[in-house]
């Protein structure tokens, strides 16, 4: 018998409708599986999307999609949603060059309302909708989806408050992954629900406090937990009934003996916005997941079997553990130096000095803007604060970087991790631009690590510097293997350095790409083109002797970095206008990420969808110092 033979006659959420309860719960047990076979090949965000499959047959069982729009926020949890929505047969490209996106995206589906991969977006979306809803536009309800991190940031506070205010028919799902109150089966389960089917919405809070004070200790305590999640005191009003929601909860986010009759309650009778409280477990239903400590959030390929993820053996260690590394071997020395992230601790490598330091690293939870502020406001006591975020996400904070960190010259560290293109996240994650949003604010040092050894140095400087804020970018992944010194250097502020002297051409990298910018001169050499190699080290302030002489020494000056349109290569033009250089038939181009976002491939396939690979650092130098006609690279020949 097929394994799959209920999710083999689905085709989409249309066919989910015709199904009984009964097979509604097989269905559930078919999409885990299938999940799990599919992120076994693709690799991806496991754990989140096995915590809601029930969750998501009950909301397309439910709701008309996609007439009501289901919006998911943060969106690692899709698969299922993906796998019921007409994708089953494509799940296996997840995060590929030209496959499925890891998150929601408008444009793969009609399933897809919003897309989503920051966190906390879902329920001023939701209320978008809810508004063109309400002024006639062609939607139905309007279901936020979001888990019990994401809700701890503020934009989501911002949007209950506009929704409570509004007081329009909307959904909050509440997806709570802390705690569980899969225990309560059988009678206790089957009386619940059948309570909140009979109930108005206005007595499912009573009939959930009932539920509570009925569960023995300590499930008792933790479905305590669940509802002070949400709240404040016990017995008191939910702080979203304080906003003008109907608080539902907490419910088993795995039974649909609970699911199916709330939500079908929900739909019914709702006028105004109603939160629904519903525990998870992260992983839940596969072992591996379950028991690990990161609940298998985000994993490569791996065994079925056993759960063993494959990993290759590095040649040289990640720049984030470099980072991590080299952070705590200057915080073992200067007690002023604390750490702050924004819920990565692990993924920003500052668990190394957590581990080291527990007292001086601050996990702030997905709050880069109160981070960023926070960071300002110990640098301002006098403490050396580092805030490392992924430059993806420090976008979010950019506001506070502005206002609160840079307009006051306070002496924030900003580590900048993921830089460049990052791979299977795709354009969502992809660390373009802050390179351009930094060096653009007055007093701000900004700095990008040619290697890991040079991010060793980067980390020294920025813990020697006090005179105002600086930044340090460095990519995902490992280094290139180069020997790490026992200790950072400090570099002069805003001095690059010669790899390479030659006479022709001069190339001037910025950042993580000189790896790539050195296969290219080795190309060019090869052809006889003799080639000046810097590293930049500095955005800004400028190294502008070392740009002078490269100008004038050289027939031609090509600027690289792995960011966007008007970052360092901008500067350099910049400058050079402004002394004179190009009026003196200086040939010189800027090579940069192109205007438009990359989709989820390797970041090799990226960069060369970019065209930022050494061949085309070659091909572009021969073109300015040879006729084009006459041009033959060595990748060509």
């Amino acid at each position: 018998m097929n394994q799959y033979r209920v999710l083999d006659r689905i085709a989409g959420p249309a066919d989910i409708k015709l199904l009984s309860d009964q097979d509604l719960s097989q269905l559930a047990k078919d999409v885990r599986e299938e999940v799990i076979s599919a992120v076994s090949e693709t690799g991806g965000h496991l754990g989140s999307s096995l915590g809601v499959v029930e969750l998501t047959v009950a909301l397309h069982a439910v709701f008309n999609t996609p007439l009501d729009k289901i919006i998911w926020d943060v969106g690692h949890q899709c698969y299922p949603h993906k796998i019921l929505t007409g994708r089953r047969e494509r799940i296996r490209t997840l995060r590929q060059k030209d496959g499925l996106s890891g998150f929601t995206k408008r444009s793969e589906s009609e399933f897809d309302p919003f897309g989503a991969a920051h966190s906390s977006t879902s329920i001023s979306a939701a209320l978008g909708f809810s508004v063109g809803r309400d002024m006639g536009q062609p939607v139905g309800d309007a279901i936020a989806v979001i888990g019990d991190g994401s809700i701890s940031a503020g934009m989501a506070y911002e949007a209950m408050n506009n929704a409570g205010s509004e007081k329009r028919r909307l959904f909050v799902i509440l997806n709570d992954n802390e705690m569980s109150i899969a225990p309560p089966v059988g009678a206790m389960s089957l009386y619940l629900s059948g309570l909140y089917a009979n109930e108005p919405l206005a007595k499912m809070k009573s009939l959930a406090e009932g539920f509570e004070a009925a569960l023995p200790s300590p499930l008792r305590d933790g479905a305590k937990r669940a509802r002070q999640l949400v709240t404040g005191l016990h017995g008191s009003g939910t702080l979203f009934e304080e906003l003008g929601f109907e608080y539902v909860g907490p419910i088993n986010g795995h039974d649909l003996n609970q699911l199916l009759p709330v939500l079908r309650a929900a739909r019914a009778r709702a006028t105004g916005p109603v939160l629904i409280h519903a525990c998870t477990v992260k992983g839940k239903g596969y072992a591996p997941a379950e028991n690990s400590a990161d609940k298998y959030h985000g994993v490569s390929k791996f065994d079925i079997a056993t759960g063993a993820q494959a990993k290759s053996k590095p040649n040289a260690p990640s720049y984030t553990a470099v980072f991590g590394e080299a952070l705590t071997d200057e915080a073992s020395r200067d007690p002023k130096i604390v750490g702050v992230t924004a819920a990565m601790p692990s993924g920003t490598g500052l668990n190394i000095m957590a581990k080291k330091f527990p007292g001086r690293v601050f996990d702030v939870g997905i709050a880069e803007q109160h981070g960023v502020t926070f960071a300002a406001g110990m640098a301002a006591s006098g403490l050396k604060p580092f805030c490392a975020i992924y430059s993806t996400f420090l976008q979010r904070g950019y506001d506070q970087v502005v206002h609160d960190v840079a307009l006051q010259g306070l002496p924030v560290r900003f580590a900048i991790d993921r830089a460049g293109l990052v791979g299977a996240d795709g354009a969502t994650h992809a660390g373009a631009f802050d390179v351009a949003y930094l060096a653009n604010l007055p007093g701000f040092t900004v700095m990008a690590a040619g290697d890991e050894a040079e991010l060793v140095h980067m980390v020294a400087t920025a813990a020697a510097y006090d005179e105002g804020p600086i930044s340090f970018r460095y990519p995902r992944g490992n280094g290139t293997g180069v020997v790490l010194p026992e200790r950072g250097s400090i570099l002069e502020i805003g001095k690059g350095r010669i790899i390479t002297e030659g006479s022709d051409v001069a190339i001037l990298s910025f950042g993580a790409h000189l790896s790539e910018a050195e296969q290219a001169v080795r190309l060019l050499e090869q052809q006889g083109v003799s080639v000046t190699l810097a590293d930049a080290r500095f955005a800004k302030p400028l190294d502008t002797d070392l740009i002078r002489q490269l100008a004038r020494n050289h027939e031609a000056l090509i600027t690289i970095e792995q960011g966007s349109v008007g970052g360092f290569g901008a500067m350099v033009l910049h400058h050079l206008a402004a002394i004179g250089q190009l009026d003196r038939g200086l040939k010189i181009r800027t090579m940069t990420l192109p205007d438009v976002y990359i989709d989820q491939a390797s970041p090799s396939e990226m960069y060369t969808a970019a065209g930022l690979t050494a061949q085309d650092i070659e091909r572009t130098a021969l073109n300015l110092v040879r006729p084009a006609h006459n041009v033959v690279t060595l990748s060509q020949a």
